[in-house]
């Protein structure tokens, strides 16, 4: 597989569930972490998924954003 996408996590679909017209697969990662995607359900088919199965998730974005939790500084106004 070649791909342009320098975000490539590789793991085993620990599960997918099917709904009306799409899917949940969620892939185990290494140590455990998950990472969920909805796709297509004829993305499933077509792509084989099944369960235990090596896949990669691919993450392309314009954006992505982190955050901190901090602690609130009270008001200059604060009573």
């Amino acid at each position: 597989m070649k791909i342009s996408a320098r975000n490539q996590l590789k793991g085993k679909i620990k599960k997918i569930t099917k709904g009306a017209v799409n899917s949940e697969v969620t892939l185990e990662l290494a140590d455990g972490i998950e990472i969920i995607s909805i796709i297509t359900n004829s993305s499933v088919n077509n792509l084989g998924l099944k369960e235990e199965k090596e896949a990669y998730a691919i993450i392309k974005a314009s954006n992505v954003m982190i955050a901190v939790d901090y602690p609130v500084m009270p008001s200059v106004n604060a009573c």
